[in-house]
């Protein structure tokens, strides 16, 4: 029997075979480079999926939360990165978090590392958070003078162990080519560096890490260095707005929204599925004007096939999804069919869906959410 005879609603299929494959190719990519893999977990969220990254060698791992730095911490994880800014209101969670665990924290406020040296008393290491371009948090990486305060601070206290600098450069999302992508990780290495320098110039510091994660710029750039550790974390299902950066290629993207067909709308050359924003997320990409929402693919060979030219989610509402199709597309549809939506942004997909359904039939939970 098809995995697809069991889906009567919308699902998230995930190609375990892909996922491993992406995951291994990463992990080998990062031990090439002579640098610290530290993937992002907050792409799949689940202690499953995490212990396919624990067969390739990873130990450490990055959180984009205190409760997800919990939950991994129950999965056995040892060593997490919690790459968001610290919430003054945790601090009670944090300090317990660091007393069961090596927990890395973000800090950009000599406020915050007052805090933390006065409410964690465990080991808790402390990275800078640098903005290089994304304009989202972070010091600016040539604000020297805020730099030097959070060093300074951070050498107050005991507990806090300055590891380095830390970066996430999203602007690689708005690059048009890869070479823009190779363009904006080696500026953003500079800047990282240009900053570590002054602080060691200044007696500050004197063996500073440097951090970055974005999937797009580790797919795509060859050599990592002068990064120390790298931290991607969409690469283990990528999706459309990675195939369309030139970060993989279709057949690397390890999930699909399996949605029934409820209707067929020829003279408009539309069909109405049941998968909407509750399920894909309002997630969109522009091409020549148009918002789209997700590429479709028909079932094929117990998986998904090659999207289909032309064809995309073109609206999006609470439960529908709105397709534009080519006639002859449309032709080949009927309503109780299942069509495959290539997301946008995987990861939004799959906290929406919160769980996922593996082609041998098997279902793997993520995390609870509140």
């Amino acid at each position: 029997m098809s995995i697809f005879d069991q889906i009567r609603k919308p699902t998230l299929l995930l190609d375990e075979e892909i996922v491993r494959r992406n995951i291994r190719t990463m992990a080998k990519k990062a031990a090439a480079n002579g640098v610290h893999f530290r993937p992002h977990f907050k792409t799949h969220q689940s202690c499953q999926i995490g212990e396919w990254f624990r067969a390739e060698g990873v130990q450490a791992i990055t959180v984009s939360s205190v409760d997800m730095a919990k939950y991994f911490a129950d999965c056995g994880w040892e060593d997490i990165t919690l790459a968001f800014p610290v919430n003054l209101r945790q601090l009670d969670e944090i300090a317990e978090l660091a007393g069961r665990i090596r927990l890395g924290v973000l800090v950009e406020s000599v406020e915050v590392v007052h805090a933390l040296g006065q409410r964690v008393s465990a080991p808790l290491s402390v990275w800078i958070k640098v903005d290089v371009g994304a304009r989202r948090t972070g010091i600016l990486w040539d604000d020297v003078e805020t730099a030097s305060a959070l060093v300074k601070a951070c050498r107050a206290y005991p507990s806090l162990h300055l590891k380095g600098l830390l970066t996430h450069a999203g602007q690689t999302y708005q690059a048009a080519y890869p070479v823009e992508v190779e363009e904006i990780y080696r500026q953003s290495l500079s800047k990282l560096q240009s900053l570590r320098h002054v602080l060691q110039e200044q007696g500050w510091a004197q063996s500073l890490l440097l951090s970055v994660g974005d999937t797009p710029a580790c797919s795509i750039v060859q050599d990592f260095r002068p990064a120390d550790e790298v931290r991607p974390g969409n690469f283990v299902f990528y999706d459309v707005q990675q195939w369309m950066l030139g970060a993989c290629t279709w057949e690397q993207i390890a999930v699909a929204l399996v949605c029934p067909v409820v209707s067929l709308h020829p003279r408009r050359g539309e069909a109405v599925i049941y998968g909407g924003a509750i399920h894909l997320s309002k997630e969109f990409l522009l091409s020549r004007g148009q918002r789209f929402y997700g590429l479709i693919s028909l079932p094929k060979d117990g998986r998904w096939g090659e999207p289909l030219p032309g064809a995309y989610v073109a609206r999006l509402s609470q439960e529908h999804g709105i397709l534009r199709l080519f006639p002859h597309q449309l032709e080949q549809l009927r309503v109780g069919d299942l069509v495959c939506v290539l997301p946008v942004h995987s990861c939004l997909t799959a906290q929406a869906m919160g769980r996922y359904l593996t082609l041998d039939g098997v279902w793997i939970e993520m995390m609870p959410h509140p």
